[in-house]
């Protein structure tokens, strides 16, 4: 009984291996089939003569550009037997930023020939990457209130062409803030300067407390009134109102007749916000005495001799009490008049 069970296990493994190889084999066979229809499938018998040419023609394409890929290197050129001249030539053309030199006359052109060279001269300092402007284009910047940061323009010229350097320009049109127009061109008629130089009366000139004389304000400007007359003069700031903890100051123009005299900057003390106005008018009124200065207006006053001998002549010192803190001080007054509150005059 087991060798007739062995026989038969041993038939049926037989059996199995002998189908699995003729599956295997058979597998094969057909794989080999379709490769073969895909190998020949381009030149199959019913393919045109067009479809033939076509297909060889590509394939004789591809196979000259694979060949011009690779340059071997028998067609490399050998100068070792050409001439000196054309060696220099090909190290020159290889080394960069060195000048060609020039072929002579029996060396063949090129069919190109490199275009000429405009006449007009082009600029080597503006740069290619950034795109020129036009002046049309250009941004305009107002100057009319950056006051001192501002260079004055250039002295006028007579072969000057531009009209805003003109003496016959309008001086409504030009900016007093930054111009020198008219400054120094000519001097004023005889008449003029009398007035303008003419000497202080005495009874004019003011005193004060610690002993410094000065004209009252209005009375530079009765003085350029008579001179000029009204509406002939006026001042034009220069620069905008500065204000400190304690101080206000600007810088004005003095202008007479469309053309500028004097530059000077006034100044003036404050102890509350509340007096700020107040004090911008006493700075225009302290920045147009010292332009009064340039045209010889009460020159007297800074004039050491004639201070002390105005002292001497119209002053006097006396001792003062304050009428609240009863402290003493020693102050000047003119001769003849009284002192003012709040002090008085002790024994």
């Amino acid at each position: 009984m087991p060798s007739i069970a062995a026989h038969r296990i041993g038939s049926t493994l037989l059996s199995l291996e002998l189908a699995t190889r003729s599956r295997s084999l058979a597998f094969s066979v057909v794989t080999v089939e379709r490769n073969r229809q895909q190998i020949t499938r381009p030149y199959h018998s019913h393919a045109t003569p067009q479809q033939f040419q076509q297909q060889a023609t590509r394939s004789q394409s591809q196979s000259q550009q694979q060949q011009q890929r690779v340059v071997p290197r028998s067609q490399f050129r050998n100068l070792s037997s050409e001439p000196s001249r054309l060696q220099q030539l090909a190290q020159n053309t290889s080394t960069a930023g060195t000048q060609t030199p020039p072929l002579s006359s029996s060396s063949p052109r090129p069919a190109t020939q490199p275009p000429p060279r405009s006449a007009t001269p082009q600029s080597t300092t503006s740069n290619p990457a950034s795109p020129s402007i036009p002046p049309q284009d250009l941004p305009l910047t107002d100057i009319s209130t950056s006051g001192l940061s501002d260079a004055p323009p250039p002295p006028y010229s007579p072969t000057d062409p531009n009209p805003d350097t003109s003496p016959t320009q309008d001086p409504s049109q030009i900016d007093w803030a930054r111009s020198f127009h008219g400054l120094s061109t000519t001097p004023f008629s005889p008449e003029t300067s009398q007035i303008l130089l003419q000497p202080l009366d005495p009874a004019d000139i003011e005193l004060k407390p610690d002993g410094i004389v000065y004209l009252p304000e209005i009375k530079y400007r009765r003085i350029l009134n008579r001179a000029f007359g009204p509406g002939g003069w006026g001042l034009a700031p220069r620069s905008e109102t500065i204000v400190t903890p304690k101080m206000v100051t600007r810088e004005y123009a003095l202008l007479a007749h469309g053309r500028l005299v004097s530059v000077a900057r006034g100044e003036q003390d404050y102890f509350e916000r509340e007096g700020i106005p107040t004090a911008t008018e006493g700075c225009k009124s302290n920045a147009l005495m010292r332009c009064c200065k340039d045209l010889g207006v009460a020159s007297e006053l800074w004039d050491p001799r004639f201070i002390r001998r105005f002292l001497k002549e119209s002053g006097r010192q006396c001792w003062v009490e304050h009428v609240v803190s009863k402290k003493k001080r020693q102050v000047w007054v003119r001769k003849g008049e009284e002192v003012g509150y709040p002090y008085k005059e002790s024994k």
